[in-house]
């Protein structure tokens, strides 16, 4: 087979059509980089090993790896008896990601290596209901601010990751009328983030993000089970992963369990304006409104001090008050829970995962919120489906938007179907036309 070259990399398949990538190298050489990166190989034979190629495959296919600057060799390995190899190692430096995790009333900004490690990171205020333009541009200052900061140049930058409160079509990386987010459903977030900063951009959902963080996070025994991660703060969301992979739907929007009806209530209505939906009667904003009611009249007195205090209620109140012993937030608590818990029981019955896992600020509510999840799950759902289940609190908390949103990035990089668009170049940086369906450059 002939054909053309660039830095020892294969990008022009003559024996076929002009311009074609050959794919089965191109699945060589994401292996390989994956074994490294993972810490499963760390020496030629070993990859050889774990691959089955010859000695001579392995030697071409790290020779370009390397003259793509994306490994980089190390000090000779332990000998076991024969000739020391000399390990190798993945440039994680090599690049940085700019990642971004927005809520309903915040937003935390970072940077990342390209192993996924947060090197820097920002907290913000904003509302999202505001619209795209101005919180944006915030989100735009912060990432502005961190890399003058971590002194990373626009050419540093392999990629950006965005994280949102709503549903997201992931292939068009654009929120899909989301409940809670007036002003930015079909809104280009790719567009205009891939121009500012010249780099390949992903958008997704952010418990979608905080349920992948978890997942490549080492330490905790998911290996390749069945993980569902559910946000509980001021709405209520889920990520659901199949396999050690996320399982996204047919257009992204899996795991909305937040507007899934759970009462014929129709007193009670929903920000995406429907009723009985469960985060309008068990999230945050609900904790909120319920815990107000009982301030004005009195049957709280420990949220009656808070309302006096700022002039409203907040979730973060009702639970400070059930901890502190309060009667009446005590009970919203348990009825948000048993609400939920009844909704993950559906699910576990469902998708019978073999972990839940708890995140945001309300489930971190305290023992008792997430010992009545717990009940309620294990009450409602079938033995089989429960008999090895675990529920745990999540361990990253906000900052595991933040690495999500780095591994959304570095498994699309990574991927056979964008890696040979930048491997002749060794880096994406200057590519944010990379999504574009002819995989190239828009020419007007």
């Amino acid at each position: 087979m002939r054909g053309v070259t660039h830095k020892g990399v294969l990008v022009e398949d003559r024996s076929g059509s002009a311009d074609t990538p050959n794919g089965e190298l191109l699945e060589s050489y994401t292996r390989l980089l994956e074994l490294v990166r993972s810490g499963q190989a760390e020496t030629r034979p070993e990859l050889s090993q774990r691959t089955g190629l010859g000695r001579t495959a392995i030697t071409q296919r790290t020779t370009t790896l390397l003259e793509a600057g994306l490994l980089e060799e190390g000090d000779l390995s332990p000998s076991t008896g024969g000739r020391q190899a000399r390990t190798l190692r993945f440039r994680k430096d090599a690049g940085r990601i700019l990642t971004a995790e927005l809520g309903a009333t915040g937003f935390i900004a970072g940077i990342t290596d390209l192993m996924g490690t947060v090197l820097a990171m920002r907290y913000g205020d904003c509302d999202i209901a505001l619209g795209p333009e101005p919180v944006l541009t915030e989100v735009e200052a912060a990432l502005d601010e961190l890399m003058t900061e971590a002194g990373v140049e626009r050419g540093q930058v392999w990629g950006v990751g965005l994280g949102l409160p709503g549903p997201v079509e992931f292939a068009t990386a654009r929120p899909s009328e989301p409940p809670i987010m007036p002003g930015w459903n079909n809104y280009a977030v790719r567009d205009r983030l891939g121009a500012r900063y010249d780099a390949p951009v992903w958008v997704d959902n952010e418990v979608n993000l905080l349920c992948l963080g978890e997942l490549r996070t080492p330490g905790l025994p998911i290996g390749d089970g069945d993980l569902l991660y559910v946000k509980i703060g001021t709405g209520i969301g889920a990520g659901i992963s199949n396999s050690g992979g996320l399982h996204r739907g047919a257009q992204g929007c899996a795991g909305d369990i937040g507007h899934a009806a759970v009462s014929d209530d129709s007193t009670v209505v929903c920000r995406c304006g429907k009723t009985g939906c469960l985060e309008a009667l068990a999230g945050g904003a609900a904790l909120a409104r319920d815990g107000e009611e009982l301030a004005r009249s009195g049957e709280s007195p420990a949220l009656a001090a808070a309302l006096a205090e700022r002039g409203t209620v907040t979730g973060e109140d009702v639970t400070a008050a059930a901890a502190a012993g309060d009667h009446q937030a005590v009970q919203l608590l348990v009825q948000a829970g048993r609400r939920i818990g009844a909704m993950l029981a559906t699910m576990v019955n469902f998708y019978n995962p073999s972990i839940i896992l708890l995140g945001g600020k309300v489930a971190g509510a305290g023992d008792l919120f997430l010992a009545t999840i717990r009940e309620t799950i294990y009450r409602r759902s079938l033995p089989l489906s429960t008999r090895e289940l675990r529920i745990e609190r999540a361990r990253l908390g906000e900052e595991g938007g933040l690495v999500g949103a780095a591994f959304m990035v570095l498994d699309e990089l990574f991927s056979v179907r964008y890696f040979g668009q930048w491997l002749p170049a060794g880096s994406p940086a200057g590519m944010p036309w990379m999504h574009t369906a002819n995989g190239g450059r828009v020419l007007v």
